[in-house]
């Protein structure tokens, strides 16, 4: 017996998680929709385990406590990256957030020499 039930489920989950990833602006929101994704992954290696058993036994949950790891040092790293983009820009939407900045100003003109006789 096939488990579709599972499958498609995982498949909505992923789904949704690849929207909210495409269509939110605010970051927590978007590191919220791939959380989501990591659980649709989940769902499918905890049910291929199920179908394939004998093969390698309880492949499929390690592999899915592995993701519950990475996922969780991936949402305190964007939590803290969400954090510091709140500090410097009050505001924590995608949008604002410049992705090529070209060195300390926003612009891309080079930054003011340093005066005369000052060490780094």
């Amino acid at each position: 017996m096939r488990p579709v039930i599972p499958y498609v489920t995982a498949a909505l989950l992923f789904g949704l998680g690849v929207y909210g990833v495409l269509r939110r602006r605010n970051a927590v929101l978007v590191l919220m929709a791939v959380e989501l994704m990591l659980n649709a992954v989940n769902l499918i290696l905890v049910t291929a385990d199920t179908t394939v058993r004998a093969a390698l036994p309880h492949s499929g949950q390690v592999f899915a406590l592995f993701v519950i790891v990475l996922a969780a040092a991936e949402i305190g790293v964007g939590l803290a990256i969400v954090l510091q983009l709140y500090r410097l820009r009050a505001s924590v939407t995608v949008d604002d957030v410049p992705l090529a900045e070209h060195g300390p100003t926003a612009t891309g003109e080079p930054a003011s020499p340093a005066p005369e006789g000052a060490t780094r």
